[in-house]
């Protein structure tokens, strides 16, 4: 039987991995991973996730959309030439500082970044844990076969919704109370 892990506030960390202007207008459903980006983060904040934003060559893909930041405050950025935020020596330092074992990951493109960084993070012992509707590529197949490769690997594929109810864990609470708008 496989083993089930729940996803745990206290053990989560949210990457958000290169959401910047250049790429945007040539991602397939660009709007509904803004959307789910930020509700994401938004729920980050009230949950206590440690957020990092990352930024694939920003001199030349520009920065990361200006929404994303606002909703990340001051989250720190990294910078990385690498595909994977784990090839770079700051992203790798970053996530192990954390001491985090499920890392949720959010941003584009699917078969490339997130698809490298999810693979890493396995390699590295730890749970990628992909939000579907905050993942894209330009093209609809590339998206669905990393989901797809990335599930047969052992990483984890669900939704922002499910992450955060599942974080959540109950109704009637002070969490629930200051959720409830995020996921309504």
């Amino acid at each position: 039987m496989p083993v089930v892990q729940r996803i745990d506030k206290e053990d989560a960390s949210l990457l958000v991995i290169d959401v910047q202007e250049r790429l945007l207008p040539h991602i397939h459903n660009a709007d509904g991973v803004l959307t789910q980006t930020a509700r994401m983060l938004r729920a980050a904040k009230e949950l206590g996730l440690p957020v990092t934003v990352s930024e694939q060559y920003p001199e030349g893909l520009g920065p990361t959309d200006p929404g994303i930041l606002d909703a990340a405050g001051d989250s720190p950025r990294i910078e990385k030439l690498s595909f994977s935020f784990c090839g770079c020596k700051p992203g790798r330092e970053r996530v192990t500082s954390l001491n985090r074992s499920q890392i949720l990951l959010v941003g584009i493109e699917t078969h490339v970044c997130v698809q490298q960084t999810a693979l890493d993070l396995l390699e590295m012992g730890l749970l990628p844990i992909v939000l579907a509707d905050a993942v894209s590529s330009r093209r609809p197949s590339d998206h669905e076969v990393a989901l797809a490769r990335l599930r047969d690997a052992g990483a984890v594929i669900t939704t922002v919704e499910s992450a955060i109810y599942e974080m959540m864990i109950e109704s009637g609470t002070e969490l629930f109370k200051r959720l409830l708008p995020i996921v309504r």
